[in-house]
């Protein structure tokens, strides 16, 4: 893990005064250009124009799932059958917290730039809903919300151990999303993870939206917008000049 090759995050710079930053982070095999259509349906409405969208890339590594092949995954994945245990087996623990590590930086380095940890939201998509939620919950400052779609709880077994203390974000809001046919990251996978959450006293809330799938749909987007909205209210003083993405 120690010799990843990382591409810069795919970023879309504010269209005025930044003010907050979302980190969205893809899930397996995809890119940070799978999310940024959705990004761009968000900017299009103008409503969270102080808003920089930060897209990670997750590095090319061997994915047991896959045969051993190499392909976009932020930890290694033993099985894909649907079982609702049979995610957490084998968990790759060493990956999981390499990218932790990851996710962490990226939210100093918008720390350090001028933006506080709580004008910053961290979500994803399957996987990167997972790691999100993960890094989110042990993160060493509050951040503005979280958002986990399609994902679930990493390392449940010993959760708990792993958060720091105190706990910085035991009030933070969780928005997790799933749908109920999905068959990669089971519904019952998903329900499970925010009932332990809310027997750990966390502030998670879950929607479910029917007949859906291991993907999104235009709901759950809104959902994800309004949500965004709710934590990171515009503060004002528009700049004049409307950037565009950063490749």
């Amino acid at each position: 893990m120690s010799s990843l090759v990382r591409r810069p995050p795919l970023v879309f710079p504010p269209a005025a005064r930044h003010t907050a930053t979302v980190i969205f982070v893809h899930g397996l095999g995809d890119t940070g250009y799978g999310w940024a259509p959705a990004v761009e349906n968000w900017r299009m409405r103008s409503r969270l124009d102080e808003v920089k969208f930060i897209l990670p890339h997750a590095p090319q590594i061997p994915i047991t799932a896959n045969m051993g092949y190499r392909m976009p995954g932020w930890y290694d994945i033993v099985t894909l059958d649907g079982g609702v245990d049979s995610i957490r087996r084998s968990e790759d623990e060493a990956g999981i917290l390499v990218s932790q590590k990851y996710m962490h930086s990226l939210i100093q380095s918008e720390i350090d730039s001028g933006i506080p940890a709580d004008r910053i939201v961290l979500g994803g998509f399957s996987q990167g809903g997972a790691i999100s939620m993960f890094s989110g919950l042990t993160a060493p400052f509050k951040l503005a919300g979280i958002v986990a779609l399609s994902s679930y709880l990493l390392l449940s077994l010993k959760f708990a151990q792993m958060v720091p203390h105190p706990e910085f974000n035991k009030d933070t809001p969780i928005f997790m999303g799933h749908g109920d046919q999905d068959q990669v990251v089971h519904f019952q996978l998903g329900k499970r993870s925010h009932e332990m959450l809310k027997e750990l006293g966390y502030n998670a809330t879950l929607k479910v939206y029917p007949g859906m799938g291991h993907s999104s749909c235009p709901e759950e987007m809104d959902d994800v917008e309004a949500f965004i909205r709710s934590r990171l209210p515009a503060l004002g003083e528009k700049a004049q000049d409307r950037g565009k993405p950063e490749l």
